[in-house]
C-alpha cells in the first residue's frame, strides 16, 4: 500500500482524505499535518496528527503528499516536499504568482518526483466529455466557449485575503479559465468586470485562433443554494452543453442533482444524464497511477496549471485597472 501524507487540515484535506479512501488507500495515510486542531478524519483512521512538516518529509516510507493548504503556503511546502523526494498532488492554484508556480514546476523537474495540480474539474465527466469530443473535432472549429460557476461563500477565514488566496477569480474562477484554454487554445488579451469582490465577476478570454472565452465566477449565492456549474461550447459543426447542480454547497464526496451533458452536431443530438463518480476518487486514482507508472500527468500537466494561473492573475488586474490585459500579440 502507498504511504500517503496529507498536509492541511481544512475542508480540502478531509476531500482529499475521502478521496483516497474511496479508490481502497485510506488506511495508508499515515499523516494529517496542520499547524491547528483538526477533526472529520475518520477516512484516515492510521493517520498520526501532526503540526511540523518536517516530521512528515522526514519519513522514507511517505511517498505522496496531498497539499491542500492555503495558497499562499503552496511554493514553500510543495518545493520542501519534491526536493524530499516525494511526489505531489498540490491543490489549485498552482502559487499565487508565476515565479513561484515556475519555481515548483523546476522543482519537480530536478528531482524527478511526479508533481500534479489538482485541477479536479478536469476529472468530472462531463468536462471529460467536452474535452474529447472537441479534441475529436466532432463540433468542428470552436468559436467560442461560456463557463460559470456559483458556490456559497467559503468558511475559512484565510479565504477573504487575496493575498493569501488570490481572490475570486484565481481560487474559484481558475477552473473555469482552465476550461477555456482546453477548448480554445493559446490566450491573448483578459478583461474582467465585478459587481462585487465575490462577485458576479465576468471575465472575457481572447485567444490567438480568434476565439472568445466567457466565465462567470459568484462566490456569494445565498446559504444553501446548490453548488452550480455549466460548459457551453459553440463549433463551426455542433454545441456542447453541460449542466452539474448539486442538491447541496458543494460537491465533493458523491452528490446527487443534475448532470446532464448535451452535444447536437449538424448530423445528430444526443442527450446523456452521467452518474455521480466521485471526480476527486478519479483524480487520486489517476495520479496514482502515475506515480506508480512513472509517467507524466499529461491529462493535468503543470504547464496548463501554469498557464491557468496567467490567465486569472490577469483577470485579477484587469478587475484593479479597469483595462484588457494584454498576454501576448496576436499572431
Amino acid at each position: 500500500m502507498t504511504t500517503i501524507a496529507i498536509i492541511g487540515g481544512g475542508y480540502m484535506g478531509r476531500t482529499h482524505a475521502a478521496a483516497w479512501t474511496e479508490i481502497g488507500e485510506g488506511r495508508g495515510i499515515r499523516y494529517v499535518c496542520s499547524r491547528h486542531p483538526v477533526d472529520g478524519f475518520g477516512d484516515a483512521p492510521n493517520a498520526r496528527f501532526v503540526t511540523d512538516l518536517g516530521v512528515v518529509l522526514a519519513d522514507p516510507e511517505v511517498d505522496i503528499v496531498s497539499i491542500c493548504t492555503p495558497t499562499h503556503t503552496h511554493r514553500e511546502i510543495a518545493v520542501r516536499a519534491l526536493l524530499a523526494g516525494k511526489h505531489v498532488l498540490l491543490e489549485k492554484p498552482i502559487a499565487l504568482s508565476i515565479a513561484d508556480a515556475r519555481a515548483i514546476a523546476a522543482a519537480a523537474s530536478s528531482t524527478g518526483r511526479t508533481l500534479m495540480v489538482a485541477h479536479v474539474v478536469r476529472f468530472f465527466e462531463g468536462y471529460r466529455r467536452a474535452r474529447t469530443d472537441v479534441e475529436a473535432g466532432r463540433i468542428g472549429t470552436v468559436l467560442s466557449a461560456r463557463a460559470r460557476r456559483l458556490i456559497t461563500k467559503p468558511d475559512a477565514a484565510w479565504w477573504y485575503d487575496d493575498a493569501r488566496s488570490g481572490g475570486v477569480v484565481v481560487d474559484v474562477g481558475i477552473h473555469d479559465v482552465d476550461q477555456m484554454n482546453l477548448m480554445l487554445g493559446t490566450p491573448v488579451a483578459v478583461t474582467s468586470r465585478a459587481v462585487d469582490p465575490l462577485g458576479p465577476i465576468e471575465t472575457t478570454i481572447e485567444y490567438r485562433s480568434g476565439g472568445v472565452g466567457q466565465v462567470l465566477t459568484f462566490a456569494d449565492v445565498p446559504p444553501g443554494a446548490p453548488f452550480t456549474s455549466s460548459l457551453q461550447v459553440v463549433g463551426t459543426e455542433g454545441m456542447i452543453d453541460y449542466d452539474f447542480s448539486a442538491d447541496a454547497p458543494t460537491a465533493s464526496v458523491g452528490f446527487s442533482g443534475v448532470n446532464t451533458y448535451r452535444l447536437a452536431t449538424s448530423s445528430s443530438s444526443s442527450s446523456v444524464t452521467l452518474s455521480a463518480l466521485d471526480h476527486y476518487a478519479r483524480q487520486a486514482e489517476y495520479f496514482l497511477d502515475c506515480v506508480r507508472n512513472g509517467t507524466e500527468p499529461e491529462f493535468s500537466p503543470t504547464a496548463s496549471a501554469v498557464r491557468a494561473l496567467e490567465v486569472a492573475l490577469a483577470a485579477r488586474q484587469s478587475l484593479l485597472t479597469g483595462e484588457t490585459e494584454i498576454l501576448e500579440e496576436r499572431a
